[in-house]
């Protein structure tokens, strides 16, 4: 895709791009669903362990999936009542509650990672050629 106010777009490219994305999302969806998760509660699962050593908070977790505060909070309570999280007090901020994952939740995330890293070896072709495409 040519840059500059003359440049054509190749809507082909991006509408093909977009659909291989949303593929992805889908086969991620039923992954997730295979294991009794939503796709949020996936997606925020795979944030607080990709936080690395980040102290993970519920403005972090609104962050990363792009959700306002109050619905991380909701979506981190029901991560607790499976079982998936824990909250402890921050030591630093004691109105703040650290989130980390458990053990059964860092086993779930481990298999669907693994499921998930072979299909994007198994796209990666085809959106890199796609994204070469665009360029």
């Amino acid at each position: 895709m040519s840059g500059g106010s003359s440049g054509a777009v190749d809507y082909a490219a991006l509408a093909q791009f977009r659909h291989a994305l949303r593929q992805f999302l889908v086969f991620s969806e039923r992954r997730a669903a295979e294991h009794g998760l939503t796709a949020q509660q996936h997606q925020a699962l795979l944030a607080i362990r990709g936080a690395d050593a980040r102290q993970v908070t519920i403005g972090f977790v609104a962050e990363r999936l792009v959700i306002k505060p109050h619905s991380a909070s909701e979506l981190v309570d029901r991560l607790e009542t499976l079982g998936l999280v824990s909250r402890a007090p921050s030591p630093r901020d004691r109105r703040q509650a650290l989130i980390e994952l458990t053990t059964r939740s860092r086993a779930l995330l481990e298999q669907l990672s693994a499921t998930h890293s072979e299909e994007l070896r198994r796209l990666r072709p085809m959106l890199t050629a796609l994204l070469t495409q665009l360029e």
